[in-house]
Parts: C-alpha cells; sequence; structure tokens
C-alpha cells in the first residue's frame, strides 16, 4: 500500500527558482533538472525554471553594468532585471549544472556577477558602509552537479562550484540558510543505471523537501 502524502502546510511551502546551466536540451543535465521539478511540484511546491541557455543569458558583464554597478540603479538588462525580482520572491534556490574545470560554467558564473548586484545579493550599511545579506528570504541552496572526476580528485581540488553556491552565496542570504548538495560524480564512465538511479535519488529528495 502506498503511503499517502503529509498535506503542505503553510509553513511548509516552498517556492523554488530552478536554474539551469547547460547548453543542450537533451542533456543529463537538463533531465536531472526535470526531475527536481517533478519532485517539488508533486509535493505541492511552487517552481519557476530558469533555463540561462534556453533564455540566451548573456554570460559578460559590459562597461555599462559594471559603471552602474555602485549606482543607484545597477541592473540595465531588463532579463537580469526579472531573474533579480524572482531570487528575492523565492525560498528556496536550486542549482543544477556539470562542473566543468572544477568550477561554475561560465554562463552560470556570469548569471551570479550580472544579477547578485548590490541591492539584490547584499546591501549596503548606511552608518558602517558593512556588507549586509541581501537575500534574506532565501531559506535553503541546493546543488545538483555531475563531474567527470571521482569524487577523490573532486575533493583534491576544492571543487569550487560548489564552494560559490554554498559559501559565497550563502553569505549573501544569511548564515541560517540550508545547504544541500547532491552530486553524481565520475559521470563520463557511469553506466544508464548509475545515472538513472541518481535522477531518481533527486526526484525523491526534491519530493521530500520541507
Amino acid at each position: 500500500m502506498t503511503r499517502a502524502a503529509r498535506p503542505i502546510r503553510d509553513d511548509d511551502a516552498v517556492h523554488a527558482a530552478i536554474v539551469i546551466a547547460h547548453p543542450c536540451a537533451d542533456s543529463y543535465t537538463a533531465a536531472l533538472a526535470a526531475r527536481a521539478a517533478s519532485g517539488l511540484r508533486a509535493a505541492g511546491h511552487t517552481v519557476d525554471v530558469v533555463d540561462l541557455y534556453a533564455l540566451g543569458f548573456r554570460t559578460a558583464m559590459t562597461a555599462a553594468e559594471r559603471q552602474a554597478y555602485l549606482g543607484d540603479e545597477p541592473i540595465l538588462d531588463p532579463l537580469v532585471r526579472s531573474h533579480a525580482d524572482l531570487v528575492r520572491r523565492v525560498d528556496t534556490l536550486v542549482f543544477v549544472y556539470p562542473t566543468w574545470w572544477s568550477g561554475l560554467p561560465a554562463i552560470l558564473k556570469g548569471w551570479l556577477e550580472r544579477v547578485m548586484v548590490p541591492g539584490v545579493g547584499f546591501v549596503f550599511d548606511e552608518n558602517t558602509a558593512a556588507v549586509r545579506p541581501g537575500l534574506t528570504n532565501v531559506r535553503r541552496i541546493i546543488g545538483i552537479s555531475t563531474y567527470g572526476s571521482p569524487r577523490r580528485y573532486v575533493r583534491l581540488v576544492n571543487d569550487n562550484g560548489r564552494r560559490t553556491l554554498t559559501r559565497a552565496l550563502r553569505i549573501s542570504c544569511g548564515l541560517r540558510t540550508r545547504v544541500r548538495w547532491y552530486g553524481h560524480y565520475g559521470v563520463d564512465t557511469s553506466s544508464v543505471t548509475d545515472r538513472s538511479a541518481f535522477a531518481d535519488s533527486v526526484e525523491r529528495a526534491m519530493r521530500s523537501l520541507r
């Protein structure tokens, strides 16, 4: 007999943004993002999917954006503005990407640089000029990444993408923000069965998110 799902209470409800960074729509990364979204929606949560390549997100900050960075209007691009508005509304950020060169894909790094500007990712204290978290609405940061290398090698090179999201970005959200990480290591030599099992585990984890 299948156990009935526990009803979602208001304080359990999740509003997640899933940020995908892979150029191929038929990639394993895209499949993992779809499974994550399916799990969240099956649990009754709200999901916004941000597919950076499908949206044609421009990676590099322009000279004009850099000059505006510390001004009253640091965001010049309407697409970037829509993403900034989204991250200020959600309580959960889910990043799905392949780890390349021990770090984030360029498009995801560029997304952080262009979206997490002053007034969004952080704010300056008017009296002390100290940096304070800007995304205090975010209660969870979740990473789902594939790695060509085995886990021991990833540990050796420090997994810089994971560090960026779970340390640097977490500081922008506040130290009470919880972090979860799901990594499929050695993906280049993994079997179809291995990949399917990992995708299943991702969907189950998202379905049980509270």
